[in-house]
Protein backbone atom coordinates (compact mmCIF):
# COMPACT_ATOMS: atom_id res chain seq x y z
CA UNK A 1 0.00 0.00 0.00
CA UNK A 2 1.69 3.33 -0.71
CA UNK A 3 1.37 6.66 1.44
CA UNK A 4 -0.95 8.03 -0.89
CA UNK A 5 -3.37 5.22 -0.95
CA UNK A 6 -2.96 4.83 3.40
CA UNK A 7 -3.96 8.64 3.48
CA UNK A 8 -6.81 8.45 1.09
CA UNK A 9 -8.52 5.62 3.09
CA UNK A 10 -7.51 7.09 6.90
CA UNK A 11 -9.36 10.48 5.07
CA UNK A 12 -12.00 10.44 8.23
CA UNK A 13 -9.67 10.05 10.48
CA UNK A 14 -7.18 12.72 9.45
CA UNK A 15 -10.33 15.04 9.27
CA UNK A 16 -10.98 13.95 12.94
CA UNK A 17 -7.68 14.94 14.63
CA UNK A 18 -7.02 17.96 12.22
CA UNK A 19 -10.11 19.26 13.44
CA UNK A 20 -9.40 17.97 16.84
CA UNK A 21 -6.05 19.89 17.10
CA UNK A 22 -7.95 23.51 16.27
CA UNK A 23 -10.88 22.62 18.28
CA UNK A 24 -8.41 22.01 21.16
CA UNK A 25 -6.69 25.51 20.38
CA UNK A 26 -10.01 27.23 20.75
CA UNK A 27 -10.59 25.78 24.25
CA UNK A 28 -7.77 25.80 25.48
CA UNK A 29 -7.42 29.98 25.06
CA UNK A 30 -10.85 30.57 26.15
CA UNK A 31 -10.18 28.68 29.70
CA UNK A 32 -6.65 30.01 29.84
CA UNK A 33 -7.33 33.58 28.94
CA UNK A 34 -7.77 35.90 31.33
CA UNK A 35 -10.49 38.32 31.49
CA UNK A 36 -8.86 40.28 34.15
CA UNK A 37 -5.62 40.97 32.35
CA UNK A 38 -4.22 44.30 31.75
CA UNK A 39 -2.56 42.75 28.52
CA UNK A 40 -3.88 43.26 25.68
CA UNK A 41 -3.00 39.49 24.38
CA UNK A 42 -5.74 38.39 26.63
CA UNK A 43 -8.08 40.10 24.58
CA UNK A 44 -7.49 39.20 21.29
CA UNK A 45 -6.82 35.65 21.52
CA UNK A 46 -10.36 35.14 22.26
CA UNK A 47 -10.40 35.98 18.37
CA UNK A 48 -7.81 33.54 17.53
CA UNK A 49 -9.36 30.52 19.98
CA UNK A 50 -12.69 31.50 18.02
CA UNK A 51 -10.80 30.65 14.61
CA UNK A 52 -9.84 27.39 16.33
CA UNK A 53 -13.25 26.35 17.47
CA UNK A 54 -15.21 27.28 14.06
CA UNK A 55 -12.46 26.01 11.94
CA UNK A 56 -12.55 22.84 13.59
CA UNK A 57 -16.24 22.21 12.87
CA UNK A 58 -15.15 23.26 9.85
CA UNK A 59 -12.99 20.54 9.26
CA UNK A 60 -15.73 17.87 10.81
CA UNK A 61 -18.25 18.92 8.65
CA UNK A 62 -15.46 17.34 5.95
CA UNK A 63 -16.20 14.22 7.73
CA UNK A 64 -19.89 14.29 8.62
CA UNK A 65 -21.61 15.66 5.58
CA UNK A 66 -21.00 12.80 3.04
CA UNK A 67 -22.69 10.45 5.75
CA UNK A 68 -25.76 12.80 5.90
CA UNK A 69 -26.22 12.77 2.50
CA UNK A 70 -27.63 8.97 1.81
CA UNK A 71 -30.25 10.19 4.57
CA UNK A 72 -31.03 13.91 3.28
CA UNK A 73 -32.75 15.01 0.32
CA UNK A 74 -30.79 17.53 -2.21
CA UNK A 75 -31.98 20.31 -1.04
CA UNK A 76 -31.52 19.90 2.65
CA UNK A 77 -27.77 18.81 1.72
CA UNK A 78 -27.14 22.41 -0.58
CA UNK A 79 -28.37 24.03 2.93
CA UNK A 80 -25.60 22.15 5.48
CA UNK A 81 -23.18 22.64 2.36
CA UNK A 82 -24.07 26.50 2.49
CA UNK A 83 -23.67 26.61 6.62
CA UNK A 84 -20.80 24.40 6.09
CA UNK A 85 -18.75 27.07 3.87
CA UNK A 86 -19.95 30.06 5.97
CA UNK A 87 -18.10 28.35 8.89
CA UNK A 88 -14.68 28.36 6.57
CA UNK A 89 -15.44 31.86 5.91
CA UNK A 90 -16.08 32.85 9.91
CA UNK A 91 -13.10 31.15 10.58
CA UNK A 92 -10.98 33.02 8.53
CA UNK A 93 -12.43 36.43 9.54
CA UNK A 94 -11.63 35.52 13.09
CA UNK A 95 -8.38 34.67 12.40
CA UNK A 96 -8.18 38.04 10.54
CA UNK A 97 -9.48 40.12 13.24
CA UNK A 98 -7.02 38.37 15.40
CA UNK A 99 -4.60 39.79 13.34
CA UNK A 100 -5.74 43.37 13.91
CA UNK A 101 -6.42 42.98 17.44
CA UNK A 102 -2.96 42.17 18.21
CA UNK A 103 -1.32 45.41 15.85
CA UNK A 104 -3.71 47.64 17.88
CA UNK A 105 -4.28 50.35 15.03
CA UNK A 106 -4.83 54.12 15.65
CA UNK A 107 -5.30 57.12 13.69
CA UNK A 108 -5.38 56.67 9.93
CA UNK A 109 -5.00 53.05 10.37
CA UNK A 110 -8.23 52.41 12.46
CA UNK A 111 -10.02 51.14 9.33
CA UNK A 112 -8.75 48.22 10.04
CA UNK A 113 -10.63 47.28 12.59
CA UNK A 114 -13.15 47.30 9.93
CA UNK A 115 -11.47 45.03 7.59
CA UNK A 116 -12.47 41.09 8.31
CA UNK A 117 -16.24 41.93 8.46
CA UNK A 118 -15.57 44.02 5.01
CA UNK A 119 -14.41 40.91 3.33
CA UNK A 120 -16.44 38.87 5.44
CA UNK A 121 -19.83 40.32 4.17
CA UNK A 122 -18.32 41.03 0.36
CA UNK A 123 -17.08 37.21 0.28
CA UNK A 124 -20.48 36.37 1.77
CA UNK A 125 -22.58 38.63 -0.67
CA UNK A 126 -20.37 36.80 -4.13
CA UNK A 127 -20.50 33.24 -3.14
CA UNK A 128 -24.68 32.89 -1.81
CA UNK A 129 -26.10 35.49 -4.00
CA UNK A 130 -24.02 35.58 -7.16
CA UNK A 131 -21.90 32.11 -7.63
CA UNK A 132 -24.81 30.26 -5.93
CA UNK A 133 -27.33 31.54 -9.30
CA UNK A 134 -24.23 31.11 -11.80
CA UNK A 135 -23.18 27.58 -10.62
CA UNK A 136 -25.78 24.99 -10.69
CA UNK A 137 -23.14 22.27 -9.57
CA UNK A 138 -23.24 21.97 -5.84
CA UNK A 139 -19.53 20.43 -5.63
CA UNK A 140 -18.10 23.01 -7.92
CA UNK A 141 -20.12 25.77 -6.19
CA UNK A 142 -18.59 25.05 -2.64
CA UNK A 143 -15.04 24.17 -4.47
CA UNK A 144 -15.18 28.12 -5.78
CA UNK A 145 -16.46 29.37 -2.50
CA UNK A 146 -13.67 27.62 -0.44
CA UNK A 147 -11.16 28.50 -3.02
CA UNK A 148 -12.38 32.59 -2.62
CA UNK A 149 -11.99 32.42 0.82
CA UNK A 150 -8.91 30.76 1.18
CA UNK A 151 -7.53 33.52 -1.26
CA UNK A 152 -9.30 36.81 0.37
CA UNK A 153 -9.48 35.91 3.48
CA UNK A 154 -7.65 33.10 4.89
CA UNK A 155 -3.86 33.91 3.03
CA UNK A 156 -3.94 38.03 4.02
CA UNK A 157 -5.68 36.75 7.35
CA UNK A 158 -2.86 34.34 8.34
CA UNK A 159 -0.20 36.62 7.55
CA UNK A 160 -1.24 39.46 9.26
CA UNK A 161 -1.69 37.27 12.53
CA UNK A 162 2.06 36.21 12.02
CA UNK A 163 3.10 40.00 11.42
CA UNK A 164 0.78 41.10 14.51
CA UNK A 165 2.01 38.50 16.93
CA UNK A 166 5.12 39.25 16.39
CA UNK A 167 5.28 42.65 16.22
CA UNK A 168 3.13 42.73 19.85
CA UNK A 169 5.51 40.03 20.71
CA UNK A 170 8.55 42.67 20.86
CA UNK A 171 6.77 45.35 21.87
CA UNK A 172 4.70 44.08 24.56
CA UNK A 173 6.36 40.94 25.92
CA UNK A 174 9.46 41.38 25.53
CA UNK A 175 9.94 44.15 27.88
CA UNK A 176 8.48 42.10 30.80
CA UNK A 177 11.90 40.03 30.67
CA UNK A 178 10.37 36.69 29.99
CA UNK A 179 12.61 35.33 27.17
CA UNK A 180 11.47 31.83 27.01
CA UNK A 181 7.61 33.39 26.48
CA UNK A 182 9.01 35.11 23.88
CA UNK A 183 10.77 32.08 21.71
CA UNK A 184 7.15 30.39 21.94
CA UNK A 185 5.38 33.35 20.91
CA UNK A 186 7.44 33.74 18.21
CA UNK A 187 7.18 29.95 17.28
CA UNK A 188 3.36 30.18 17.23
CA UNK A 189 4.42 33.68 14.51
CA UNK A 190 6.04 31.39 12.39
CA UNK A 191 3.75 28.90 12.40
CA UNK A 192 0.48 30.87 11.50
CA UNK A 193 2.57 32.60 8.77
CA UNK A 194 3.14 28.82 7.28
CA UNK A 195 -0.34 28.22 8.03
CA UNK A 196 -1.69 31.14 6.04
CA UNK A 197 0.56 29.56 2.89
CA UNK A 198 -0.94 26.14 3.51
CA UNK A 199 -4.33 26.74 4.29
CA UNK A 200 -4.63 30.26 1.92
CA UNK A 201 -2.85 29.11 -1.40
CA UNK A 202 -4.10 25.97 -1.15
CA UNK A 203 -8.16 25.20 -2.30
CA UNK A 204 -9.62 22.25 -3.89
CA UNK A 205 -9.40 22.12 -7.60
CA UNK A 206 -11.11 25.15 -9.76
CA UNK A 207 -11.10 26.38 -13.15
CA UNK A 208 -9.38 29.38 -12.23
CA UNK A 209 -5.71 30.84 -11.74
CA UNK A 210 -3.52 29.67 -9.29
CA UNK A 211 -6.41 27.27 -8.05
CA UNK A 212 -6.28 25.26 -11.03
CA UNK A 213 -2.50 24.51 -10.62
CA UNK A 214 -1.76 24.37 -7.37
CA UNK A 215 -4.79 23.03 -5.30
CA UNK A 216 -5.12 19.60 -2.94
CA UNK A 217 -4.89 17.37 -5.32
CA UNK A 218 -1.79 18.73 -6.87
CA UNK A 219 0.06 19.33 -3.63
CA UNK A 220 -0.79 15.67 -2.47
CA UNK A 221 0.31 14.50 -6.11
CA UNK A 222 4.14 16.49 -5.27
CA UNK A 223 4.17 16.39 -1.30
CA UNK A 224 2.38 12.66 -1.27
CA UNK A 225 -0.12 13.61 2.15
CA UNK A 226 -2.82 15.92 1.50
CA UNK A 227 -2.49 19.74 3.13
CA UNK A 228 -4.48 18.61 5.80
CA UNK A 229 -1.89 17.08 7.62
CA UNK A 230 0.71 19.80 7.50
CA UNK A 231 -1.87 21.79 7.95
CA UNK A 232 -2.52 19.72 11.14
CA UNK A 233 0.95 19.62 12.09
CA UNK A 234 1.21 23.92 11.61
CA UNK A 235 -2.05 23.61 14.31
CA UNK A 236 -0.12 21.34 16.83
CA UNK A 237 2.77 24.10 16.54
CA UNK A 238 0.15 26.36 16.76
CA UNK A 239 -1.08 25.01 19.85
CA UNK A 240 1.98 24.32 22.13
CA UNK A 241 3.49 27.42 21.26
CA UNK A 242 0.42 29.17 22.48
CA UNK A 243 -0.03 27.13 25.39
CA UNK A 244 3.40 27.30 27.07
CA UNK A 245 2.67 30.91 25.97
CA UNK A 246 -0.58 31.56 28.06
CA UNK A 247 1.93 31.34 30.97
CA UNK A 248 2.54 34.89 30.85
CA UNK A 249 -0.83 35.41 32.35
CA UNK A 250 0.33 33.88 35.44
CA UNK A 251 3.77 35.71 35.58
CA UNK A 252 1.26 38.94 35.15
CA UNK A 253 -0.46 37.77 38.51
CA UNK A 254 2.43 36.79 40.80
CA UNK A 255 3.82 40.49 39.74
CA UNK A 256 1.15 42.02 40.27
CA UNK A 257 1.11 39.87 44.09
CA UNK A 258 4.69 41.24 44.37
CA UNK A 259 3.69 44.88 43.80
CA UNK A 260 1.07 44.53 46.10
CA UNK A 261 3.15 42.78 49.01
CA UNK A 262 5.59 45.56 48.09
CA UNK A 263 2.78 48.53 48.90
CA UNK A 264 2.09 46.42 52.40
CA UNK A 265 5.82 46.63 53.11
CA UNK A 266 5.89 50.47 52.35
CA UNK A 267 2.72 50.71 53.96
CA UNK A 268 4.11 49.43 57.03
CA UNK A 269 7.05 51.21 57.16
CA UNK A 270 5.08 54.16 56.97
CA UNK A 271 2.81 53.22 59.64
CA UNK A 272 5.95 52.38 61.59
CA UNK A 273 7.80 55.85 61.01
CA UNK A 274 4.55 57.60 61.90
CA UNK A 275 3.58 56.32 64.80
CA UNK A 276 7.59 56.97 66.21
CA UNK A 277 6.88 59.85 65.18
CA UNK A 278 3.89 60.92 66.69
CA UNK A 279 4.14 58.40 69.75
CA UNK A 280 8.39 59.44 70.33
CA UNK A 281 9.61 62.35 68.53
CA UNK A 282 6.68 64.86 68.72
CA UNK A 283 5.26 64.35 71.96
CA UNK A 284 9.05 64.95 73.72
CA UNK A 285 9.40 67.91 71.52
CA UNK A 286 5.93 69.17 72.68
CA UNK A 287 6.92 67.93 76.91
CA UNK A 288 10.00 69.93 76.01
CA UNK A 289 8.37 73.01 74.86
CA UNK A 290 5.86 72.70 77.81
CA UNK A 291 8.96 72.76 80.09
CA UNK A 292 10.44 75.74 78.24
CA UNK A 293 7.29 77.73 78.47
CA UNK A 294 7.19 77.05 82.55
CA UNK A 295 10.59 78.20 82.42
CA UNK A 296 10.21 81.39 81.15
CA UNK A 297 6.91 82.09 83.16
CA UNK A 298 9.22 81.53 86.42
CA UNK A 299 12.38 84.27 85.02
CA UNK A 300 9.95 87.20 83.68
CA UNK A 301 9.48 87.85 80.60
CA UNK A 302 11.20 90.73 80.92
CA UNK A 303 14.73 89.67 81.82
CA UNK A 304 17.29 88.80 79.01
CA UNK A 305 17.05 84.65 79.81
CA UNK A 306 12.95 85.31 79.53
CA UNK A 307 13.14 86.62 76.00
CA UNK A 308 15.79 83.47 75.17
CA UNK A 309 13.30 81.10 76.60
CA UNK A 310 10.04 82.62 74.12
CA UNK A 311 12.22 82.50 71.17
CA UNK A 312 12.59 78.45 72.37
CA UNK A 313 8.97 78.15 72.88
CA UNK A 314 8.76 79.49 68.80
CA UNK A 315 11.00 77.53 67.30
CA UNK A 316 9.95 74.15 69.43
CA UNK A 317 6.70 74.98 67.79
CA UNK A 318 7.92 75.29 64.65
CA UNK A 319 9.47 71.57 65.00
CA UNK A 320 6.36 70.10 65.99
CA UNK A 321 4.53 71.96 62.87
CA UNK A 322 7.64 70.53 60.33
CA UNK A 323 6.93 66.83 62.33
CA UNK A 324 3.56 67.26 61.80
CA UNK A 325 3.68 67.77 58.12
CA UNK A 326 6.31 64.84 57.86
CA UNK A 327 3.96 62.77 59.78
CA UNK A 328 1.12 63.99 56.41
CA UNK A 329 4.12 63.20 53.90
CA UNK A 330 4.16 59.75 54.76
CA UNK A 331 0.50 59.55 53.09
CA UNK A 332 2.17 60.62 49.78
CA UNK A 333 3.38 58.13 47.54
CA UNK A 334 6.77 57.22 48.02
CA UNK A 335 8.81 58.38 45.09
CA UNK A 336 12.06 55.76 43.79
CA UNK A 337 14.95 57.52 43.04
CA UNK A 338 17.14 56.45 39.98
CA UNK A 339 20.56 56.72 40.65
CA UNK A 340 24.25 54.01 40.88
CA UNK A 341 23.94 51.91 43.41
CA UNK A 342 27.36 53.14 44.61
CA UNK A 343 26.60 56.36 44.94
CA UNK A 344 23.66 55.47 47.13
CA UNK A 345 25.76 53.31 49.41
CA UNK A 346 28.37 55.90 49.72
CA UNK A 347 25.86 58.46 50.44
CA UNK A 348 24.33 56.22 53.32
CA UNK A 349 28.17 56.00 54.38
CA UNK A 350 28.42 59.49 54.54
CA UNK A 351 25.13 60.20 56.63
CA UNK A 352 25.63 62.16 59.46
CA UNK A 353 23.52 60.05 61.64
CA UNK A 354 25.51 56.97 61.12
CA UNK A 355 29.21 58.29 60.68
CA UNK A 356 29.26 60.53 63.77
CA UNK A 357 28.40 57.82 65.95
CA UNK A 358 30.31 54.78 64.29
CA UNK A 359 33.17 54.23 61.83
CA UNK A 360 32.13 52.98 58.76
CA UNK A 361 34.22 51.48 56.34
CA UNK A 362 33.13 51.48 52.62
CA UNK A 363 34.50 48.53 50.27
CA UNK A 364 32.56 48.36 46.89
CA UNK A 365 33.88 46.26 44.14
CA UNK A 366 31.00 46.76 41.86
CA UNK A 367 31.17 47.02 37.53
CA UNK A 368 30.54 50.25 36.21
CA UNK A 369 28.47 48.22 33.97
CA UNK A 370 26.39 46.41 36.43
CA UNK A 371 23.08 48.39 37.99
CA UNK A 372 19.98 47.74 39.68
CA UNK A 373 16.40 49.29 38.72
CA UNK A 374 15.00 51.92 41.28
CA UNK A 375 12.63 49.74 42.70
CA UNK A 376 15.11 46.75 43.49
CA UNK A 377 17.85 49.93 44.92
CA UNK A 378 15.00 50.67 47.44
CA UNK A 379 14.56 47.34 48.58
CA UNK A 380 18.72 47.33 48.89
CA UNK A 381 19.03 50.29 50.76
CA UNK A 382 16.43 49.75 53.12
CA UNK A 383 17.89 46.56 54.43
CA UNK A 384 21.44 48.42 54.79
CA UNK A 385 19.74 51.26 56.28
CA UNK A 386 17.90 49.07 58.58
CA UNK A 387 20.96 47.04 59.56
CA UNK A 388 22.55 50.36 60.34
CA UNK A 389 20.11 51.81 62.90
CA UNK A 390 20.20 48.19 64.62
CA UNK A 391 23.53 48.75 64.84
CA UNK A 392 24.24 52.46 65.81
CA UNK A 393 20.91 51.80 68.46
CA UNK A 394 21.95 48.31 70.01
CA UNK A 395 25.47 46.60 69.08
CA UNK A 396 27.45 49.03 70.63
CA UNK A 397 29.97 49.07 68.04
CA UNK A 398 32.20 51.62 66.94
CA UNK A 399 33.11 50.07 63.55
CA UNK A 400 30.94 48.56 60.81
CA UNK A 401 32.40 47.45 57.39
CA UNK A 402 30.26 47.82 53.96
CA UNK A 403 31.23 44.75 51.66
CA UNK A 404 29.65 45.56 47.72
CA UNK A 405 30.79 42.77 45.58
CA UNK A 406 29.48 41.89 41.88
CA UNK A 407 29.62 37.82 41.84
CA UNK A 408 28.59 37.59 38.21
CA UNK A 409 24.98 36.84 38.20
CA UNK A 410 24.87 38.07 41.80
CA UNK A 411 25.42 41.12 43.98
CA UNK A 412 26.55 40.16 47.70
CA UNK A 413 26.33 42.92 50.26
CA UNK A 414 27.65 42.14 54.08
CA UNK A 415 27.26 44.65 56.83
CA UNK A 416 29.70 43.49 59.59
CA UNK A 417 30.07 45.67 63.05
CA UNK A 418 32.20 45.00 66.10
CA UNK A 419 29.18 44.89 68.38
CA UNK A 420 27.91 42.93 71.16
CA UNK A 421 26.01 40.72 68.07
CA UNK A 422 21.96 39.89 67.96
CA UNK A 423 20.22 38.27 70.76
CA UNK A 424 17.62 35.81 70.24
CA UNK A 425 14.54 38.10 71.04
CA UNK A 426 15.58 40.32 68.60
CA UNK A 427 15.59 38.17 65.46
CA UNK A 428 12.10 38.16 65.75
CA UNK A 429 11.55 42.23 65.94
CA UNK A 430 9.68 43.94 63.33
CA UNK A 431 12.87 45.86 61.71
CA UNK A 432 14.45 42.17 60.91
CA UNK A 433 11.16 40.54 59.39
CA UNK A 434 11.11 43.65 57.45
CA UNK A 435 14.49 42.74 55.98
CA UNK A 436 13.68 39.26 55.57
CA UNK A 437 10.09 40.65 53.13
CA UNK A 438 12.12 42.92 51.53
CA UNK A 439 14.93 40.08 50.39
CA UNK A 440 12.48 37.55 49.40
CA UNK A 441 10.74 40.45 47.83
CA UNK A 442 14.39 40.52 45.56
CA UNK A 443 14.45 36.64 44.94
CA UNK A 444 17.80 36.76 47.15
CA UNK A 445 18.90 35.52 50.57
CA UNK A 446 19.64 37.29 54.04
CA UNK A 447 21.19 35.84 57.10
CA UNK A 448 22.19 37.13 59.91
CA UNK A 449 25.90 35.44 61.63
CA UNK A 450 26.91 36.43 65.24
CA UNK A 451 31.24 35.89 64.98
CA UNK A 452 32.64 39.09 67.02
CA UNK A 453 29.76 41.19 66.30
CA UNK A 454 27.08 40.75 63.71
CA UNK A 455 27.57 40.49 60.08
CA UNK A 456 24.36 41.16 57.86
CA UNK A 457 25.15 38.78 54.75
CA UNK A 458 22.75 39.84 51.65
CA UNK A 459 23.05 38.28 48.10
CA UNK A 460 20.53 38.67 45.40
CA UNK A 461 20.28 38.55 41.63
CA UNK A 462 20.93 41.41 39.39
CA UNK A 463 18.05 41.70 37.57
CA UNK A 464 14.23 40.51 38.42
Amino acid sequence: MTLTEFFTLNRDLILFVYGLVFFLLGVTIFLQARSSSRLDLARSLRWLALFGITHAFYEWGDMFLPIQSAYLSKPAMRFLGMLHIELLGISFACLLHFGVAVLRPSGRTRWLYGLAPALLFAWQLVTFFVLNQIIPDARLWRNTANALARYFIGFPGGLLAAYGLRKHTFQRIRPLNVPRIVRTLEIAGISLGVYALLGGLIPPPVEFFPGNWLNTATFTKIMVAPPSIYRSLMGLVILVAIVRALEVFDLETLRRIEALEQQQILAADHERLARDLHDGAIQKVYTAGLLVESASRLTGSETEIGQRLKRAVVVLNDSIADLRRNLADLHDATVLKSEPLSQSLRGLAEDPYFNSLVQIILDMQLGEEKSLSPLRSSHVLAIINEALSNTVRHAQARKVHIEARDQGSTLLLVVKDDGMGISASARNGYGMRNMRDRARLLNGSLNFVNDKGTSVVLEIPWTD
